[in-house]
């Protein structure tokens, strides 16, 4: 049933808007992180210049006559174009004519490499569709991506009854509400930002922005009730995700909201692992990238943040820092968020049957799991170069996908820590396996799944 996908075809195949990429073997895996592989073109839009964006930079250069010294940056809207030229003191000399944001940095300049990071960080790119739409008007492409649509309106319809809430706001990616979360906190209740657990990169990295204090270890909550006690009231928010990733670790949600409550301290959970239906109610926000489970299709870059009564008044504090997704996002993610529910069941259904056969397999040494999220990690007691190549599920970055997706995490997510000293020794303590591959469970027949990684039994 699983059959090898060759380097750099995206996935889904054969779909321009794919926000995951192929990625088969370990030296692709190498390569592609190294810049050095030539058949990765595209991938997760936060991490790859999409091609579209690539051709609407290449004419804008054309368009305004702009020197080739200049790198022509494209974000989602020109409120982010105007936060950046600012943070990063660029001189705009030109007006763009454009409905979207446009900066212009040297290319030789220190600035542009920060401005790309802050793109990745905040998660304010511009949508892949409303790059084709732009290209397709100019006659630049000759066609439009066929695909099925829906109305926009189901979208916040199945989130606000799946989460039970009604203030629930999307925006352009995941990335982009926690960031607007993050801002819109400092308004409400300026202090120490605490990231609690190893959470995903980037959630990591905007937290480090902030006065921040970091507990990677979500089973110890008496050491944060101690730092809580000689804050007092210079505590802003924490943030965890529930479970964590990559280790899909659980907090004791009941004993952190009680300390929350104490100290008057905002909780906000990245919901994305477990989804909009495991009814997390400790939280005073919630925050899920939809470009994952809500899409099942990895095809739609977008996200949203989820408020509780007490915090909702407050929703134009967030909403001023977060840009709305592209309409063709949102239909295209009405079409697939029909199935969010039903997908979700039978991920979860075949993960846990998936846990009990690979935690009696001689070849894996350690699963990590939780009944929250149709979301593995595994560890095998085999060479990592050859149980990655061997297998024939797709392989490469994101989750949520109907589809069984491997990720080499570490080697994705982290790869700047692999190659330092401290990095590795800071994977160390926090007891990150460097050869952890992370299984986004699919809906696929559960005994295809056990077959393909059956062949580990015969190496």
């Amino acid at each position: 049933m699983f059959k090898h996908i060759p380097c750099g075809e995206t996935l889904p195949s054969k779909n321009v808007h794919a926000v995951s990429v192929s990625i088969p073997t370990f030296d692709d895996i190498i390569s592609y992180e190294e810049g050095t592989n030539k058949n990765i073109n595209s991938g997760y839009p936060r991490f790859v210049l999409h091609p579209y964006l690539k051709k609407m930079a290449d004419y804008l250069h054309i368009k305004y006559d702009l020197d080739e010294k200049q790198e022509v940056v494209l974000v989602s809207s020109k409120k982010f174009a105007n936060v950046i030229s600012s943070k990063y003191t660029i001189a705009q000399k030109i007006d763009f004519d454009e409905n979207f944001g446009v900066v212009l940095v040297d290319k030789n300049s220190k600035d542009l490499q920060k401005v790309l990071s802050f793109i990745q960080h905040v998660g304010c790119n511009l949508s892949s569709r409303f790059a084709e739409l732009y290209l397709y008007e100019k006659a630049l492409i000759d066609s439009l991506h066929v695909e099925k649509l829906d109305k926009p309106d189901l979208v916040l319809d199945t989130l606000k009854n799946a989460y039970g809430q009604k203030s629930v706001h999307l925006s352009c990616s995941g990335m982009n509400s926690m960031y607007a979360v993050l801002k819109g906190l400092q308004e409400i209740q300026k202090g120490v930002v605490i990231q609690f657990g190893w959470l995903y990169l980037d959630s990591m990295n905007l937290i480090e922005s902030y006065d921040a204090q970091v507990f990677y270890d979500v089973s110890n909550l008496d050491i944060l009730e101690e730092y809580f006690q000689s804050c007092k009231d210079n505590i802003s928010c924490i943030v965890t995700e529930v479970p964590t990733n990559p280790l899909l670790e659980c907090v004791d949600l009941r004993r952190l909201k009680s300390l929350c409550v104490k100290y008057n301290i905002v909780l906000v959970i990245d919901s994305t692992f477990s989804t909009a239906f495991s009814k997390i109610y400790e939280a005073d926000i919630l925050v899920e990238s939809l470009t994952k489970f809500a899409c099942g299709n990895a095809d739609v870059l977008m996200g949203c943040f989820v408020l509780n009564d007490k915090l909702a008044k407050y929703k134009d504090k967030f909403l001023v820092h977060i840009d709305a997704p592209f309409v063709k996002d949102v239909e295209r993610l009405a079409y697939e968020i029909k199935n969010y529910s039903l997908r979700v069941k039978k991920s979860n259904e075949n993960r846990a049957k998936l846990v009990e056969f690979l935690e009696q397999k001689e070849f894996v040494k350690t699963v990590y799991h939780s009944s929250l999220s149709p979301v593995v990690s595994v560890v095998f007691n085999r060479s990592f170069q050859k149980v990655y190549d061997s297998l024939n599920f797709a392989k490469g970055p994101s989750l949520g996908t109907e589809f069984t997706l491997m990720m080499p995490y570490v080697y994705l997510a982290h790869y700047d820590l692999l190659t330092c000293k401290d990095g590795k020794e800071l994977l160390k303590n926090n007891a990150i396996p460097i050869d952890l591959v992370r299984i986004s469970v699919g809906v696929e027949d559960i005994d295809e799944i056990k077959k393909e990684f059956n062949k580990l039994d015969l190496r």
